[in-house]
């Protein structure tokens, strides 16, 4: 009789293995990237990774598609940053490792306060609930300098009370490994999200929410609580950011900033949950480095964003995963020369644009340093017409080849996909 009650299943070693590489790449990063630069890096990537998972709730496994998330990421940063100023001051204590707990709080507690109003409504109408919200907030943000500082902002030094066990969180590092704790913690609390019966409720909403309520279930609660919960999550990311960073601006609440969300949720892909964590690395490199190696960064982010809804609109993760299951089967030789084929008109196109916008944005803002600029090791002149002759040349060329290529290789894609589909079917008479 027993043996009908108590049953073990075998362990998911896949998953654990997973789950160990994550942690362990979590712990060693910092040890093979020392300069401060990817210190800096690692540590935003930390807080963008629960952030973007807690935005991909609503958008993934919700299907809302939501214009204020940075509400609940800015708000939970400035009562973060509000909590170590009291706790500076002597008013209460607590302990600094606590302080994003307080920011997950708050998003929380605005969520609870917001969402019950934004998720009235579905589809268009609950985006455009969500972007007047976020606009309402940055607005009040600049009627109230009381409390969200102004243009200035508010700053804080993380740095108070003792230390513990030598841990001041003064140095970067230690800052890294508190956040790297948030960022196992809350990523395998939001998986864990999924796999609940809230969680997979939430997907049947997203695909048919009249099914849904015709089984007797109330959309808007399920919608409902999932607002609560990505607030959550979103307020534990605005209190590392507030610690990472020691000040918090209105710039938090802003709706680039959750524009910025979508935007790289969807590049990193939605549809699954890894796919955020991918959008957090790249909203990192897209802020830090490419920001820093041209003033047309944001136009190539765009340029970026539209290629992939043209021709990957479930982000890098799918790209993944179709290939994973090409790979599965063999097949992913035989794919290898068109990808590479691919991959070089690709930069060959890219490289063409990419220097036509530097020249024109150096005749735009740069004009007076002269026509001559520098790109990736080669010597441009603004005012040559060969400059321009064979930028274009190169354009042209990347996309005719690349043209080509892609029909080629879509062509040999449907032969693979076809072999597999046979492999499939002979399996299933085995």
């Amino acid at each position: 009789m027993a043996s009908q009650f108590y049953q073990f299943k075998p362990y998911n070693i896949g998953r654990w293995l997973v789950w160990t590489l994550y942690a362990l790449l979590l712990i060693v990063a910092p040890m093979l990237f020392k300069s401060s630069l990817a210190l800096t890096m690692l540590s935003q990537a930390g807080y963008l990774v629960i952030v973007c998972l807690s935005y991909n709730i609503l958008l993934g496994q919700g299907g809302m598609l939501s214009f204020g998330h940075a509400v609940y990421v800015g708000l939970g940063s400035f009562l973060a940053i509000h909590a170590m100023n009291l706790a500076s001051k002597g008013v209460f204590y607590i302990p600094l490792p606590l302080i994003p707990l307080v920011g997950g709080l708050s998003g929380l507690f605005f969520a609870a306060l917001l969402g019950y109003v934004t998720t009235k409504k579905a589809g268009t109408t609950f985006a455009m609930i969500t972007l007047g919200v976020g606009e309402l907030v940055f607005a009040m943000s600049l009627m109230f300098p009381e409390f969200f500082g102004g243009e200035g902002g508010i700053t804080t030094n993380r740095a108070y009370g003792k230390p513990l066990w030598g841990i001041s969180f003064g140095p970067q590092i230690q800052v890294y490994y508190l956040i790297a704790v948030y960022c196992f913690v809350c990523t395998a609390a939001m998986f864990a999200f999924t796999r609940t019966p809230l969680g997979r409720m939430l997907n049947a909403v997203r695909d048919n929410p009249e099914r849904v309520e015709f089984i007797g279930y109330n959309t808007q609660q399920v919608r409902y609580y999932a607002f609560i919960i990505a607030g959550f999550f979103a307020g534990i990311g605005g209190g590392l950011a507030a610690i990472n960073s020691e000040i918090v601006t209105a710039e938090v609440v802003s709706g680039v900033r959750s524009g910025s969300l979508l935007l790289f949720t969807f590049l990193g892909g939605a549809t699954f949950f890894f796919g955020p964590i991918m959008g957090a690395g790249l909203l990192v490199l897209a802020l830090i480095l490419l920001s820093e190696l041209s003033m047309a960064w944001l136009l190539y982010v765009g340029l970026i964003f539209l290629f992939m809804v043209m021709y990957a609109p479930g982000g890098l993760a799918s790209l993944i995963m179709m290939n994973l299951r090409v790979a599965a089967f063999g097949k992913l030789r035989q794919l290898w020369v068109g990808y590479l084929a691919l991959g070089v008109t690709a930069l060959t196109a890219l490289f063409g644009a990419a220097a036509m916008v530097e020249m024109i944005y150096h005749l735009q803002l740069n004009a007076a340093l002269g026509p001559q600029l520098g790109f990736l090791g080669f010597k441009l002149n603004a005012m040559n017409v060969n400059s321009w002759f064979g930028a274009g040349l190169v354009l042209l060329t990347g996309l005719g080849l690349f043209e080509l290529t892609r029909r080629q290789f879509l062509a040999q894609w449907g032969e693979v996909q076809g072999e597999i589909e046979k492999e499939i079917k002979r399996r299933e008479l085995l």
